[in-house]
């Protein structure tokens, strides 16, 4: 398997129901992929505040275009490392891999403060490791999608206290991946109710909720549900957006992601949601090589200018056999 199409497959099994960091594993780095692990984007900040950055061991003969990856996990668990995207190094760019708070440890807004502080740190380093600091994008799955999402429509808008340093930069991107990321905490919980696809399988508002965990209330506060939902900052000026999603997703609703491409689309944003007929939390689907080309495609138009076309993928081409329910 070609080391883009693993990566990129293990990105989108990463459960948003995951309670648990997995031990790391032994992993090597495919030829020609440098990293430096472990980088601290806040000065004497909490063990979570790292990074890890890959470059190509040949340095490149001009800035490269950077994409920052944030990993799921329910905002409680998951790992920076292995990076599921650094393979993209291989296609001419940079990848940051971002560690960030979890829940148990520090409620929202942390999560983002610690996303958007590791973009400033990014810019702010820029000239030291090479990196285009008004070329970045940002990717992730599940927790990570909306981590992702939150980065792209909330960018420069001082919507939550910088902490970090580097306040001259930016913390801004100019493309955002999500798959299949919550978009909306106002409208997930009769979202799973309605969806005759698949049953979610969470107990909203309890201990095991990762939505309410976040916030560290019940769902039904609207001004915080507002403030952690990315739907919430939607703007003409937020950048282009592709949306992976597949419609039996028992964690996050398929619905979620229709939601937060007709915000975009009301404001004029050019996004594309890429469905996934039959597909759950993740699964094979995402990693055909049709939806990586999708995703290179996307990220090669708006950080690197090139003149490719975005084309969702057919949806049939996607499409997985569903289990049917048990005859009793």
């Amino acid at each position: 398997m070609k080391p883009l199409i693993f990566l990129f497959t293990l990105l989108t099994t990463v459960a948003l129901a995951q309670s648990t960091k997995p031990a790391p594993k032994p992993f090597t780095l495919p030829a020609g992929i440098k990293m430096e692990k472990d980088i601290a984007y806040i000065a004497d900040g909490d063990e979570a505040q790292k990074l890890d950055l890959y470059l190509p061991e040949k340095p490149a003969d001009k800035p490269l275009p950077l994409i920052v990856h944030i990993h799921g996990g329910g905002w409680r668990a998951g790992n920076k490392f292995p990076c599921p995207v650094m393979a993209m190094v291989l296609k001419g760019y940079a990848v940051a891999s971002v560690e960030y708070r979890f829940s148990q440890k520090a409620v929202f807004p942390a999560q983002i403060q610690d996303c958007q502080a590791a973009i400033r740190w990014l810019r702010a380093h820029s000239k030291e490791y090479n990196l285009d600091p008004e070329r970045l994008g940002s990717v992730g799955g599940s927790a990570g999608g909306h981590l992702s999402a939150l980065v792209g429509t909330a960018g420069d808008k001082k919507a939550f206290a910088p902490i970090g340093g580097h306040a001259d930069q930016s913390d801004r991107v100019q493309a955002v991946c999500d798959i299949f990321g919550p978009a909306d905490f106002t409208t997930v919980v009769q979202q799973a109710a309605e969806d005759k696809n698949v049953k979610n399988i969470f107990q909203f508002n309890t201990p095991s909720d990762p939505y309410s965990g976040l916030i560290g209330t019940k769902l039904d506060d609207k001004s915080k549900a507002d403030a952690v939902s990315p739907v919430h900052y939607v703007s003409a000026d937020n950048p282009p957006f592709l949306i992976l999603h597949g419609t039996h997703d028992s964690l996050v609703p398929y619905a979620q992601s229709v939601q937060l491409e007709a915000a975009l689309k009301s404001k004029g944003v050019a996004v594309w949601l890429q469905t996934l007929p039959g597909s759950g939390h993740g699964g094979p689907a995402f990693g055909k090589p049709a939806v990586i080309q999708l995703m290179q495609n996307f990220f090669d138009k708006h950080l690197k200018g090139a003149d490719v076309k975005i084309e969702l993928v057919p949806e049939g081409g996607l499409a997985v056999e569903t289990p049917k329910p048990a005859i009793k």
